[in-house]
């Protein structure tokens, strides 16, 4: 190993060990001057979840400690002590929503002295608690849990003035909280499960524009981010916006589809009709064959009797003796016609002909 190399590992061994030194003392000065900040400024205590509470648990004091917090620095809603939480009026308090440990215990997080944990104390105030028949495909796949925020959309199919069907989708509510899924209330639920029910927490007006929805269409939800809570601009989605066309071309192309279907349900029985009309053919044609087949047995049967009926006679006049044959011979004389007694002359005189009658010679 050559010298440079030797001394160049040997500085970065030294910067590093410097580096390590130095890096170690100014993290105990930040902790020191810290310590020292927390221990001028005042301090009280605040209860906190000794260990992670679900929905539903009730509070006693081996699930909460308290700890030392900065004076003016505590969280509304907090307790200062366990006695203070758990005696307050008396009664035993249960968790509304999950609670982990080392979290600061609120108010708004557990129930009121002797109140249960049921979905009406984690309304809100002049909030109203409204379920909603959903399935797996319209409860999101089963991915909505209590705490999540949704839009609970409407789709319905409606006549025109032409009797037309128009079908539609409508943002009837944004960003609606999700109280419970089924009958389970518990934010901390994890696992995804299909659910027949979502209850969600609206106004008063809100619940009544669910109620008459549910019976005028489909609801169904789309799941929003956690963080997302404003509404936005919406709009109405038709058939027209899925495929580009108006209402009169959407009508259209429904009558034209209309139109084919028919033509093709006449086609079909058409093709029933002669379907039927050629097996009846077919078996009009199967009993021609067998009336003929029938016919044409009984004609040679017939022809059988009719050449042993022959055979018979003719071996019977075969037996029988033979006639005398009669000879005849037949004279032919021929007899040649008698001249005619004149003949005709013909003399040519110059240019002209005369014609004279002579007897004929013997």
């Amino acid at each position: 190993m050559r010298a440079n190399t030797i001394i160049m590992v040997g500085l970065a061994v030294v910067f590093g060990v410097v580096a390590v030194v130095l890096a170690n003392m100014w993290l105990a000065n930040q902790r020191s001057a810290i310590a020292s900040n927390a221990a001028e400024g005042p301090r009280e205590s605040i209860v906190v979840a000794a260990v992670a509470l679900k929905f539903g648990d009730v509070l006693t004091t081996d699930k909460l400690r308290e700890i030392a917090w900065p004076a003016g620095a505590l969280p509304a809603g907090a307790f200062k002590t366990s006695k203070e939480l758990l005696d307050a009026a008396g009664g035993s308090r249960q968790a509304l929503q999950a609670i982990g440990a080392n979290e600061p215990v609120l108010a708004a997080k557990i129930t009121g002295p002797g109140q249960r944990a049921t979905l009406s104390a984690v309304l809100a105030e002049g909030m109203r608690a409204v379920s909603i028949r959903v399935n797996d495909v319209l409860g999101v796949a089963g991915f909505v849990f209590p705490g999540d925020r949704v839009d609970v959309l409407l789709t319905r199919t409606v006549r025109d003035t032409d009797n037309n069907e128009q079908s539609y989708v409508d943002v009837l509510l944004q960003s609606v909280k999700v109280l419970a899924v089924d009958q389970v209330a518990d934010e901390s639920k994890e696992n995804p499960t299909v659910v027949k029910a979502v209850t969600v927490e609206v106004d008063t007006k809100d619940a009544q524009k669910l109620t008459l929805a549910a019976g005028s269409g489909q609801l169904s939800l789309a799941l929003r981010q956690a963080a997302s809570s404003e509404g936005e601009m919406t709009q109405r989605i038709t058939l027209a916006d899925l495929t580009g066309d108006t209402s009169a071309e959407g009508a259209k192309r429904k009558a034209e589809m209309e139109r084919l279907a028919a033509l093709e349900a006449e086609r079909k029985a058409a093709a029933e009709r002669d379907a039927k009309l050629e097996a009846e053919r077919q078996a009009a044609l199967a009993e021609e064959r067998k009336r003929a087949d029938q016919q044409f047995t009984g004609i040679r049967k017939d022809i059988a009797t009719l050449g042993a009926q022959f055979g018979d006679t003719l071996k019977s006049l075969q037996k029988e003796p033979s006639a005398p044959v009669i000879q005849v011979k037949e004279v032919v004389k021929v007899v040649a016609p008698e001249p005619p007694a004149l003949t005709s002359v013909r003399v040519f005189r110059g240019m002209e002909k005369e014609v004279y009658e002579v007897p004929r010679a013997r």
